[in-house]
């Protein structure tokens, strides 16, 4: 563990360092720069992801606290809950989860197969609701009303991105330095997809903290820019407070909202062309909800100059392949 991180509690869920591969035929294809992929998709629990390291702070913090068991939410097809899930399950915890019918107009099995599947299989307790509502509000109701019953529930707020959970990209931070070093990269920009904005926070938190001014690009999935800025700004400069006296300007975080769509959770027309890029000349399975996306704004930035091409983009994999299975009429 990086020293900078060991005065907090940590559990072992992650298999890490995971991998940085190049994507030649993808770069050749695109013609910009030399496009590197960190592969958070392997990190191993329950078909890996980048809650997992988030998880390792938070399942650590929850048992230190003498939890029982995890309360956390999610939209339907939520990778976070499939992760929670999985965590709970290696520790002996219960877990229970509140999911939001976020996502409109959806097949049938959309709330059976994918990642509902496994929190099935995982044993996690179910609630649905409506979209719209304050959904860590109504999962801190209902860890009240366990706590009343006798149990010692732990809230893990959506997406695990609160200042314990951003901890994770912290450590991943630390880790992508190493391996651009050992590598001999020159990388001009990260660019991951941005959504509950814990990756995207801890990312530039360990940046800052290492010294480092690589500069970190978020794709947005859900929110305007401005409202994103916003939410990953208080968060990494929360998470870096928690390690350095240093100040984290608002100047780090740079979003980019135009690959949205027409929401969360609905593929564009980018999204599907990413799925099948990555697929066809990588090998690589992307997500329909995040990675996706976030993949979508690296290939039309490429294609739009705005990277350099003297410099290597690193694209962080943040998992989710098993939403693919709720989108197969889209995909297929």
């Amino acid at each position: 563990m990086n020293p900078a991180l060991s005065k907090f509690s940590r559990v072992d869920l992650c298999h890490q360092p995971t991998p940085l591969e190049a994507m030649p035929r993808l770069s050749e294809k695109l013609g910009g720069p030399n496009l590197w992929i960190k592969r958070d998709d392997c990190t191993g629990l329950a078909t890996g992801g980048n809650k997992t390291r988030k998880l390792e702070f938070l399942v650590g913090d929850a048992l230190q606290q003498g939890a029982d068991m995890l309360v956390t939410q999610g939209a339907v097809q939520s990778n976070h809950v499939r992760q929670t899930a999985a965590a709970a399950c290696k520790f002996g915890l219960d877990c229970h989860a509140l999911l939001e019918r976020r996502v409109p107009d959806r097949d049938n099995d959309y709330e059976t197969t994918g990642n509902v599947l496994f929190d099935n299989i995982f044993g996690t307790t179910i609630e649905f609701r409506p979209p719209g509502l304050d959904m860590n509000a109504e999962a801190l109701q209902i860890v009240e009303k366990l706590r009343s019953q006798g149990r010692k529930p732990y809230f893990i707020p959506g997406g695990g991105s609160n200042e314990i959970g951003a901890l994770g990209y912290v450590s991943c931070a630390f880790e992508l330095l190493d391996q651009f070093e050992a590598q001999k990269l020159d990388v001009g920009r990260i660019v991951l997809a941005s959504g509950s904005a814990g990756t995207h926070a801890g990312m530039l938190a360990g940046l800052h903290v290492a010294h480092s001014n690589i500069p970190v690009l978020g794709i947005s999935v859900r929110q305007p820019k401005e409202r994103q800025i916003n939410a990953v700004y208080g968060l990494a400069k929360g998470t870096a407070a928690q390690l350095t006296d240093v100040p984290l300007g608002i100047e780090s975080v740079q979003v980019d909202d135009g690959y949205v769509g027409d929401g969360y959770g609905l593929p564009t027309k980018g999204t599907i062309r990413a799925i099948d890029l990555a697929a066809k000349f990588e090998g690589l399975l992307l997500d329909p909800v995040y990675s996706a996306k976030g993949f979508d704004g690296m290939i039309s930035l490429i294609q739009d100059g705005f990277f350099k091409t003297d410099k290597d983009v690193v694209f962080i994999h943040t998992g989710g392949s098993a939403a693919l299975f709720a989108y197969e009429t889209e995909l297929v």
